[in-house]
């Protein structure tokens, strides 16, 4: 049996073809949805019945608490008390949510109050320590002198209007910078070994990395003590000190780094590798310019352990009341040291100049982060302000100039 050509052979492909293209070129262009805000999505947001929860945990815990402690219970002491009331706290809370809604979704705010609080407690901290600190030396830090002079020429007695810290304050200052500049290159390298290098060494390495990581303070001062100061005979001074702060800082610096280090993408270095380079060129050009930022802040992490130190520096450094600009004779005091010998004094002035240092200490440390995060914060490629402006500015010219 014949079926006729144009039933067999079906439609004539190019004849098709131009349906396909009538078809595409009839059909209505679709609008396009007009673009729509992006919405923030609250995973956890705030409503009225887990306030009214919260609130209501917190009370009834308090009275719970108050009638099983004070009135029933041969207990007594405020920290117990608030100690009871927050475990009692957490069980009701845990307990009224039970009833409104799933186990999971308790759970999960249940952890958030209990971390919420921990942070709460650890600012808390910090604000009491730093707010005692300034309520005990504000009566010396109020006067010039406490930053423009020393104590060669004061007693116990003198009043808070004669003597300073400035030779403990240029003391750390210069210790620091020692240390800093022994510091870097060394946990720089080592950090690059571990984790570029690799090999049997480098698991030795970072073992010991991590041993000195757990070393108590007073073995480095011990430690430069009997190799630097009794062995080959330098003496107490500021360069001791900063090779005792070198000797605290370095694993801390070196584990961090080696962390920045490895977070690097993988394929930064393929790409090095594929134009060429070399392993150390692609380490200098690529793996160190990226980790720019975690390398800062480990930097500065290991500069506020250091810069802290009073062991180290007690055995190392010596003590003086004069000013000593000259880290590689004779002793040098820092900030630490001055607090440590002055606090325990029983005049009020002597003890005042101890806590005037300590809070100098803690605005020092404030400046170093905020230094690291001005230069170190920014993420590697992205342009600074200045460089954005003189691409502008070539912009503009290039424009300006005809071809």
């Amino acid at each position: 049996m014949h079926w006729p050509p144009s039933l067999s052979a079906g439609p004539d492909p190019a004849r098709r073809r131009d349906d396909v293209v009538t078809a595409t070129v009839e059909r209505p262009i679709e609008e396009a949805a007009p673009d729509v805000p992006e919405q923030k999505l609250r995973l956890n947001p705030i409503t009225k019945d887990g306030v009214a929860s919260i609130i209501g945990a917190a009370l009834g815990a308090l009275g719970l608490v108050w009638v099983l402690y004070e009135r029933i219970l041969p207990t007594s002491g405020a920290f117990g008390f608030w100690l009871c009331w927050y475990a009692v706290f957490l069980a009701c809370y845990y307990a009224i949510g039970r009833m409104q809604w799933d186990a999971r979704l308790v759970t999960d705010r249940l952890v958030a109050i209990a971390l919420s609080t921990a942070a709460l407690l650890v600012v808390a901290f910090v604000v009491h320590e730093i707010s005692y600190t300034l309520y005990r030396g504000e009566k010396a830090i109020e006067h010039s002198n406490f930053f423009t002079q020393n104590m060669s020429l004061t007693g116990p007695l003198d009043p808070l209007t004669s003597g300073g810290a400035l030779h403990a304050m240029v003391g750390s200052l210069e210790q620091l910078a020692l240390a800093t500049a022994f510091t870097v290159p060394l946990a720089v390298l080592t950090a690059l070994f571990m984790s570029e290098i690799g090999g049997a060494w480098a698991r030795v390495v970072r073992t010991v990395v991590d041993a000195m990581s757990a070393m108590p303070s007073v073995l480095a001062g011990l430690f430069i003590l009997a190799t630097v100061i009794l062995s080959l005979g330098v003496g107490k001074s500021g360069f001791a000190a900063s090779l005792a702060m070198t000797v605290m800082m370095l694993p801390i610096v070196t584990r961090a780094a080696e962390v920045v280090i490895r977070l690097v993408p993988g394929t930064l270095r393929e790409a090095s590798f594929a134009l060429g380079a070399s392993q150390w060129r692609t380490m200098w050009t690529v793996v160190l310019p990226t980790a720019k930022s975690g390398l800062t802040t480990a930097i500065v992490l290991g500069m506020a352990r250091g810069i802290g130190e009073t062991s180290p520096v007690l055995l190392t450094a010596g003590f003086t009341k004069e000013m000593n600009l000259n880290p590689f004779s004779g002793p040098q005091i820092n900030m630490p040291l001055y607090i440590w010998n002055y606090v325990r004094f029983p005049q009020p002035n002597m003890v005042a100049r101890a806590f005037g240092i300590g809070l100098t200490l803690v605005v020092v440390v404030l400046v170093l982060f905020i230094t690291a995060r001005i230069l170190g914060g920014r993420p590697a490629g992205e342009l600074t302000r200045r460089q954005r402006r003189r691409i502008s500015r070539d912009a503009r010219q290039s424009e300006r100039v005809p071809a």
